[in-house]
């Protein structure tokens, strides 16, 4: 199911399908530049530290790249 709307809450990111159901749930990091950078439909992106971790829509890492 495609995602529809990623919201970060504190230190969590919260991932939603079409049904406003959560899909899953991540971390976002503690430091100044981490969290939520961005998301479509397949993909959500999170930076925690020096990295920018790409999360598919059934929340299996399918990238880790330097920020």
């Amino acid at each position: 199911m495609p995602i529809a709307n990623v919201i970060q809450r504190g230190s969590l990111i919260y991932v939603y399908n079409e049904r406003n159901q959560v899909m899953y749930a991540r971390s976002a990091g503690h430091g100044p530049n981490d969290g939520l950078k961005g998301y479509t439909s397949q993909f959500v992106n999170v930076q925690i530290g020096k990295l920018i971790y790409t999360y598919n829509d059934k929340g299996q890492t399918v990238s880790a790249r330097n920020a």
